[in-house]
């Protein structure tokens, strides 16, 4: 990588990619370019500004990305009611090619000939930094430090600060014994003593969410409006993909909603404990299940649950950018065309319960469905026939001897 003569390094200021914009600086001899990302963690993130311009940057982009990422990434992967593994909300997953997207554009705008990013050799990261970057630019090149340095510890990227004068900001107090990522979909933990996957987490673990037994004692209801199966207003009042995130997060939190404990499988091969907060996400997921229960006609449904499973695959193995992931979000995104409507929930203790759903787009008919007399609408004659012909194959197979136990 001789050629390199400029990399757009992803850039959050701290210990770790505060190394690495200078360990490029010396190892490649080329400039260095960092874009920040606000994605809503929750985080100052302007003051990577001034880290990175006494490390000599001379271009460096910081980004709001918010609205970005809740509109056009997780409001389009909660149309599929997607699960990992049956549990996992894909908070850090969702968020990566987002940043891959930044920075290959970032990369065009500056001339760049690379980027480069500070994910492990063991995570998942690295994989859809990566994907995305090539499905997107395909001649960019990559730097990954971590796949390339001997750095391999605090205490050594300690020593290369304190020998390359980099200055890295320690917040006062006890310093978390967890691996975090933050989003405005989830907050993510790992390493400490959640690598026993045994061992209960702490209580003091947990940032956005009280745990449900100190949630309150009486219940709050709130009302999600959607619109072609996305979060439009809450309660009646229409707000930006990010703001009902955020508020979701804020009253989900409060009401012990969205904590999980995980073993998952990696897509590099390991298994991997980790614990999610994902109030709102949680929040979505069971009101936009609820407001198809009533509009999406029975094949599709289960059609997109079919195919549910492979579409998560696909995104948390960092093929967001893949054409069949594409293809598969075509089908998704016109089945949601008549998904409108709205969902009443209440929220205690950790618990999101439907307790209404209303849509003009309803399938539902209460002449047919009701247990009293349906005046004629449905005819229970007709069961016997639908009956019999569905049993014709196994009586047939019974007849000729098969036997069944």
């Amino acid at each position: 990588m001789s050629d390199i003569k400029k990399v757009v390094l992803a850039y959050s200021g701290g210990l770790d990619t505060s190394v690495i914009a200078k360990w490029i600086q010396e190892t490649y001899g080329c400039e260095v370019v960092t874009f920040t990302a606000d994605l809503g963690q929750g985080e100052e993130v302007e003051p990577a500004r001034a880290k990175a311009e006494a490390l000599g940057i001379k271009e460096i982009y910081i980004d709001d990305l918010r609205e970005e990422f809740v509109r056009d990434f997780v409001f389009p992967m909660f149309r599929a009611n997607t699960l990992y593994e049956g549990e996992y909300l894909l908070g850090t997953s969702i968020a990566r090619p987002l940043i891959a997207k930044r920075l290959v554009e970032i990369a065009n705008e500056t001339g760049a000939d690379a980027i480069a990013h500070g994910a492990t050799g063991k995570g998942n990261d690295q994989v859809r930094f990566e994907l995305g970057a090539y499905a997107l630019k395909p001649g960019i090149q990559v730097i990954a430090p971590w796949r390339e340095w001997d750095l391999n510890s605090r205490d050594k990227l300690m020593q290369y600060c304190e020998d390359h004068q980099i200055d890295v900001d320690f917040k006062k107090g006890k310093k978390s014994p967890y691996s975090m990522d933050a989003n405005l979909l989830h907050i993510s933990y790992e390493g400490g003593v959640l690598e026993d996957p045994w061992s209960e987490c702490e209580e003091e673990m947990w940032r956005w969410s009280v745990s449900p037994e100190a949630a309150p004692d009486k219940a709050t209801y709130i009302d999600l409006t959607f619109v072609k199966g996305d979060v439009v207003a809450i309660d009646g009042q229409e707000m930006a993909a990010h703001e009902i995130l955020e508020e979701l997060n804020r009253v989900g939190g409060a009401n012990g909603i969205g904590r999980l404990d995980l073993v998952e499988n990696r897509y590099v091969g390991m298994k991997s404990r980790g614990c999610y907060e994902t109030p709102g996400g949680t929040i979505i997921l069971r009101a936009h299940r609820a407001i198809e229960s009533i509009t999406l006609d029975r094949e599709v449904a289960h059609l997109k649950d079919s195919i549910m499973p492979k579409y998560a695959e696909l995104i948390y193995n960092g093929f967001w950018w893949s054409p069949e992931r594409q293809m598969l979000q075509t089908m998704i995104d016109e089945s949601q065309q008549p998904v409108n409507g709205v969902v009443r929930l209440k929220l205690y203790k950790g618990n999101v319960i439907v307790v209404g759903r209303k849509s003009d787009d309803s399938l539902f008919d209460g002449k047919i469905a009701t247990f009293e007399d349906d005046a004629g609408a449905y005819n229970q004659q007709d069961a016997e026939g639908f009956i019999k012909l569905n049993a014709l194959r196994m009586r047939i197979a019974a007849a000729k001897g098969r036997k069944l136990l």
